[in-house]
């Protein structure tokens, strides 16, 4: 049987171009010879659409898009994932569906099994769990027909008191029992830079172990924070992958189960940059999907500021990104320099605007209200929120969006100013920690310097007081990262950090600032996921709580 697998970049209830794209994939696998063509999960609407899926008119959107691709499925069977209705009088009333298209009308419909709610995901909310298993029969062949999580079912809960396995049911074990020819399952896995490896090894042990050929397809593309990184494979009966489909692009291809051929597959790309890719197409689609087209920010001749608007560039083109160097009375030569000589390399519209003056007009105003009282942290403030305003001024004047600049180790320890640099439309590095954000900027920089050295080799500073330098209130990076990492991602108490080596009072510190910052993250701008555990819809905290870890 000859499957072309369409991996698409999709938007969230954009019907008529999502359809349009399918249909135009439809023609060309029949053009291609191909008897069947596969699309991902939840296509027709786009994944995820959240509480879209609670309109009536969206749904009804969606069945509108089903009967118009159904005009296009003669002489080729189409799998195409969209929300179908539950017309039982129990349970959710829509089913996460593969509908199967032949002949002009809708031949049969298959309904995803397990319903992720970890994590980013939360499909309990809003779709009824199919229970009963079984084939469909497509020119003579028996499929197994499963959606994304569906081939998931051995993982395991990443809490550490309960390490066992999050589903009592494979629906591949149960699809089994059938004797299927073939396999297909129709996925929105979401990107995070250590899934790739998993996703693959997943796909091929059940290729391996139910001795079927294993056609998995993906989508690319954004949808805000959340990132597709596509990667759709072909996987042999014996467990090989024969077809791999690009990463981060669309592609298509058309595979034979019944012969087999050279195996096309992707370069591998290190975690490094696999994040790089992330972040463009995570800025690009963000801006494209929303109808925006320019981006400004505030370049300080740190090394985040300066990673960020490399991002931009690529992502948005040089034409697109316009920043403000923001100089205070304790910014030093070399940093101005630096944000200077980076904007002429990158060939983009920068301004320079002090902000001497502005921050003297604060304290003029304060100051009988702070009189007898010593300099802080407020004083500071200040002059971040300065800078927040003046850029907030240039996307109101100039229709840019603010990119956030903040890193994950800083989002994490509450190191920025509301209102201030935690300003933004988008946060581009809010799940990079900042040992990575060096990595990248070695990455960027790798064929010729872009990022001017001195921005990379310079102790990290805010620069909001004289001779400030982030480890003033912030243990080294390396160390703060490798405890964040252990009780964000891997969810440990404080004891079982300490119990990998880490100091106590290091670490209970840490924690503690992680815990009390909470209320800020909280009103952060949205941040591409490119991690297993990002701040936002994928690590829900209360804000007030007595709870301490």
């Amino acid at each position: 049987m000859k499957i072309a697998l369409s991996q698409l970049n999709y938007h969230v209830g954009n019907f008529e171009k999502n359809t349009e794209k399918i249909i135009q994939h439809i023609e060309k696998a029949k053009k291609k010879g191909a008897d069947v063509v596969v699309f991902s999960e939840l296509a027709i609407c786009g994944y995820y659409p959240q509480d879209l899926l609670e309109k009536e008119r969206f749904i009804l959107s969606c069945m509108e898009s089903i009967d118009k691709i159904c005009n296009y499925s003669h002489d080729i069977t189409v799998i195409v994932g969209a929300p179908s209705i539950n017309n039982t009088n129990k349970g959710k009333r829509l089913y996460n569906s593969a509908f199967i298209l032949r002949e002009g009308k809708i031949y049969d419909t298959i309904h995803k099994t397990l319903l992720p709610t970890y994590d980013i995901f939360d499909e309990y909310r809003h779709f009824e769990p199919n229970k009963t298993f079984r084939l469909v029969n497509i020119d003579g062949k028996k499929i197994a027909i499963t959606i994304c999580e569906d081939i998931w079912d051995e993982q395991s809960s990443d809490n550490n008191f309960a390490q066992k396995k999050l589903y009592n049911v494979s629906p591949m074990e149960e699809l089994s029992k059938l004797n299927p020819d073939i396999a297909i399952n129709l996925s929105a896995s979401p990107f995070s830079h250590d899934k790739e490896t998993k996703r693959k090894k997943t796909i091929q042990q059940h290729a391996s172990k139910y001795k079927l050929p294993f056609i998995y397809v993906s989508q690319v593309g954004a949808q805000t924070e959340i990132l597709f990184d596509g990667g759709s494979v072909y996987a042999l009966p014996d467990g090989s992958i024969q077809n791999e489909l690009a990463y981060f692009n669309e592609d298509f291809a058309v595979v034979d189960t019944e012969n087999r051929s050279k195996p096309t597959i992707q370069p591998f790309k290190g975690n490094i940059g696999k994040i790089h890719d992330a972040l463009v197409a995570g800025i690009k689609d963000y801006f494209n999907k929303s109808g925006f087209s320019s981006a400004t920010l505030g370049l300080s001749g740190g090394i985040d500021s300066a990673v960020t608007v490399v991002l931009a560039v690529e992502a948005l083109g040089a034409e697109n990104v316009r920043v403000l160097l923001m100089p205070s009375k304790y910014s030093s030569d070399h940093s101005v320099k630096d944000a200077e000589d980076l904007a002429k390399n990158l060939g983009i519209q920068y301004d320079l605007v002090p902000i001497v003056d502005p921050v003297l007009a604060y304290e003029k105003s304060l100051s009988d209200v702070f009189k007898g009282l010593e300099e802080d942290v407020t004083e500071e403030n200040i002059q971040a929120r300065i800078r927040g305003t003046l850029m907030m001024a240039i996307s109101n004047k100039f229709g840019n969006i603010l990119l956030n600049t903040s890193n994950k180790s800083e989002a994490a320890v509450g190191y920025g100013t509301l209102y201030g640099d935690m300003n933004g439309g988008l946060s581009v590095l809010g799940d990079v920690y900042k040992t990575d954000v060096f990595k990248l900027a070695h990455y960027i920089n790798r064929d010729e310097e872009i990022i001017p050295v001195n921005t990379i080799v310079k102790p990290p500073s805010a620069e909001l007081r004289p001779g400030q330098q982030d480890s003033d209130s912030l243990p080294d990076y390396d160390l703060l990262d490798s405890i964040l990492y252990l009780y964000i991602e891997k969810s440990m108490s404080n004891e079982q950090i300490i119990s990998h080596g880490y100091p106590r009072d290091v670490v209970e510190r840490i924690v503690g600032m992680v815990d009390r910052n909470e209320y800020k993250r909280f009103q952060c701008p949205p941040i591409i996921r490119v991690s297993s555990k990002a701040f936002g819809g994928g690590r829900k905290m209360p804000i007030v709580a007595k709870y301490r870890n």
